[in-house]
């Protein structure tokens, strides 16, 4: 990831085995990362069971909130793709129980559209 793209705060890929280190503490039995995305220090899972959105605080970046989002929670999304002049995509999703979508930009080169069909297999 670019320092531009995190300035604007475009999400990129990262390594799924890394990432599956990471989180072994709190996936369950069963559970597999199936894709994931950072911006900075915070991450988008996406699991076979849940969405998980962690935000790193700090200076440090030692205390960390994890989020679950079980798809069954999941009401709607929508994704936006890149336009001419427009260099990022982006994804909203609408959680029951939440006023406000949560949002998420990405860099242009980022599968927005397998990103919504892994969603939708889960939440359809």
């Amino acid at each position: 990831m670019s320092l531009f793209d995190a300035i604007l705060g475009n999400a990129t890929a990262v390594n799924l085995e890394e990432l599956t280190q990471e989180f072994s503490d709190i996936l369950v039995p069963g559970e597999v990362i199936e894709s994931a995305f950072v911006v900075i220090r915070d991450k988008w899972v996406f699991t076979n069971k849940r969405l998980i959105l962690l935000d790193v605080q700090g200076l440090t970046g030692r205390k960390r909130e994890y989020m679950t989002i079980p798809y069954r929670s999941v009401d709607r999304f929508c994704i936006e793709t890149a336009g001419t002049l427009d260099d990022d995509c982006e994804m909203k999703i609408w959680v029951k129980g939440m006023a406000e979508p949560l949002v998420k930009e990405f860099k242009r080169n980022t599968d927005i559209k397998g990103l919504q069909r892994a969603l939708a297999s889960h939440v359809l």
